[in-house]
């Protein structure tokens, strides 16, 4: 039986695109292992999925001055001796990394044992975790037209990002029943992200009794970021995370607020959900979710709220526009021709173990 080791994580948007991959791989007669942090949000994730999970030391490699980056590159180096004794032991055919710094040391490893690397980059600019594995892929997948000009010629091909096929298979009013609404008014869904968004979450909150006047809210606010003084407002529901229930609340959704990290605005694509979208400004990021928004905004897919410029009355007023507009945004979305991107990516797996064996 063929093996792959699938790594990546950090965020979800670190580890879905795995997990969307994993029916296919089934299929396609693959013995799966994943290799991730000891404790990260990807152990959280894979545990639904009976996978072997080996977990690795990993720091995180910056950019900017911190007095971790003493300590941080010895956790690597563990982690690169963790991962080559098991990639060794366990021998797979092919490594897919879907980015994070855990994936770093893995990739190396399996670059030292002759192992194939096939690399997805989400985001239009490519991350650091991934530009320091670029030199030892076999492939490097990616979504955006834009990124192909930044990668290793010959390595790059435009896949997309893989979407979990349940997450169009959601029940509205399994949603509404979980979130005790009402059919009778439409729903806004929030998604701060598996860490939660600070900024986010607190205008939502601020908006909330204006917003509540004409919708329904169902808030995904991230860990330790439940809000208990509004746990019992009517017409507002929140939650940390939610994995198996998604699909359904994805259903329920009339109009979407996020951030725009690339596999966030993959899947509302994907599901053809209008969206708002809050980036995250580049004073706290390298500003790939500010050229995400900003792609999509173009192609007519989204309405997108600079967080600088972040306001009360500003997120009602533009709440209200998308709902007047969602049509349009919804046919805009409907004539981009999503790329079958688990197939293509399927394929460059296929081939990278075929070539070892």
């Amino acid at each position: 039986m063929k093996k792959i080791v699938l790594t990546g994580g950090g965020t979800a948007g670190h580890v879905t695109p795995n997990i969307a991959l994993l029916p296919a791989l089934r299929r396609a007669g693959y013995e799966i292992s994943y290799m991730g942090s000891y404790d990260g949000i990807e152990k959280k994730l894979i545990a639904d999925f009976d996978l072997p999970y080996t977990g690795i030391s990993t720091g995180k490699l910056r950019r900017y001055l911190d007095i971790r980056n003493l300590t941080d590159p010895f956790r690597v180096i563990k982690g690169f001796s963790e991962a080559r004794k098991y990639l060794k032991e366990y021998r797979p055919d092919v490594v897919f990394s879907k980015g994070g710094f855990v994936s770093v040391p893995v990739v190396r490893a399996a670059a030292v044992l002759n192992i194939p690397c096939i690399i997805h980059e989400s985001d239009m600019t490519p991350g650091l975790a991934n530009k320091l594995c670029f030199p030892v892929a076999e492939k490097i997948c990616c979504n955006f037209p834009e990124t192909m000009q930044m990668l290793p010629e010959g390595k790059a091909v435009l896949t997309g990002s893989p979407i979990r096929a349940e997450l169009a298979q959601g029940n509205k009013i399994a949603g509404l029943n979980m979130c005790g609404f009402t059919a009778n008014k439409p729903v806004i869904m929030v998604i701060g992200g598996s860490l939660g968004a600070a900024n986010v979450n607190k205008a939502v909150r601020d908006a909330l009794p204006r917003l509540l006047e004409d919708f329904q809210v169902v808030h995904l606010c991230g860990k330790d970021k439940i809000d208990n003084l509004l746990l019992a407002t009517p017409g507002y529901r929140q939650f940390e995370y939610i994995k198996t229930e998604l699909k359904d609340l994805f259903a329920m959704a009339d109009l979407v607020i996020s951030r725009a990290g690339a596999n966030s605005i993959c899947e509302l694509l994907a599901l053809k959900k209008p969206n708002l979208l809050i980036p995250l400004p580049a004073a706290s990021s390298r500003g790939d979710q500010l050229l995400n928004a900003a792609s999509f905004e173009a192609q007519g897919f989204s309405i997108v709220i600079n967080e600088d410029d972040l306001t009360t009355d500003l997120l009602v007023a533009k709440v209200h526009e998308l709902f007047c507009n969602r049509q349009s945004y919804h046919d805009a979305m409907s004539r981009s021709g999503q790329m079958d991107s688990i197939r293509t990516i399927l394929r460059l797996i296929e081939e990278a173990a075929s070539a070892r064996q």
